[in-house]
């Protein structure tokens, strides 16, 4: 059990922290995103891509640590 919340903090984040790289990209807006205005500024943070590039990333850590 220790392990599984292990990983889920890992997933969570990676995805805060990989959410700014990916919203850099400019990809379409998903169900999901969360997206809001600050004045003249319209801002996508794009959860459902970051949660999926974490994901990748967390896999590809476990695989490679064997």
């Amino acid at each position: 059990m220790r392990n599984l919340g292990i990983r889920l903090m890992i997933l969570v984040l990676g995805a805060v922290i990989l959410s700014p790289v990916v919203a850099a990209f400019g990809f379409d807006p998903v169900p999901g995103d969360i997206a809001f205005n600050l004045g003249q500024t319209h801002i996508i943070i794009p959860v459902a891509y970051s949660l999926g590039a974490s994901f990748d990333l967390t896999l590809l850590y476990y695989m490679v640590r064997g």
